[in-house]
């Protein structure tokens, strides 16, 4: 069902063989690996990404979400937003891929209960707690996704400055004390801070 789904920004399912036991599935090639590689990875696979192709891959992705959410027949939840997940084009446009934990629901589903499954940094509290799976997961999850793109630093690390905290409980403190611009990644000098904010 999945394999049918086509957007601009999902990674495209070119073929698949299944001999015996032995299953092998063929995607489109994306030559700029993923986003967690290209921003958040080592220095030798690290590349600098301006404003507007940060922001390009927010909008590629929003675009992407919604389309499963609204439009794929019947609605998908990814379950696995995350910068692993989000592949970039030679253009560095962003395409979904790894849809091993979607749900497929129903047009009269709002939630299911279900066994948890995601990335650790990227789940919504409801969803962790009490199993209940709603669009708002992946939302959650691509809100999670938006502070690494930003900041240029990964969700599940946890030491900023001499604090132990998560990405997401440095963002709550620096809004709290008025700095979120210091959220910033160093490596993006110009951007235009009302659309960071």
């Amino acid at each position: 069902m999945i394999s049918n789904i086509r957007h601009t920004n999902l990674v495209e399912l070119i073929d698949y063989c299944v001999e015996d036991s032995h299953r092998a599935l063929v995607y489109e090639y994306l030559e700029n690996n993923s986003l967690a590689s290209v921003l958040l990875g080592s220095r030798s696979k690290h590349i600098a990404l301006d404003w507007p192709t940060r922001a390009a891959v927010c909008l590629g992705t929003t675009s992407a979400i919604a389309f499963l959410h609204y439009e794929a027949v019947p609605h998908i939840v990814h379950r696995d937003i995350k910068a692993s997940n989000i592949l970039l084009d030679g253009n560095f446009h962003p395409k979904i891929g790894d849809f091993g934990l979607a749900k497929l629901f129903p047009d009269n589903v709002t939630h299911v209960s279900t066994r948890v499954a995601g990335a650790f940094g990227y789940l919504a509290l409801e969803y962790a707690l009490l199993g209940q799976l709603t669009k708002k997961a992946d939302v959650y999850s691509f809100g999670v996704l938006l502070l690494e793109i930003i900041s240029g630093k990964s969700s599940s690390k946890a030491a900023f400055g001499v604090e132990f905290m998560l990405l997401l409980e440095w963002t709550w403190k620096l809004k709290e004390e008025d700095r979120l611009l210091d959220i910033v990644d160093p490596e993006l000098s110009q951007y235009p801070k009302e659309e960071v904010l």
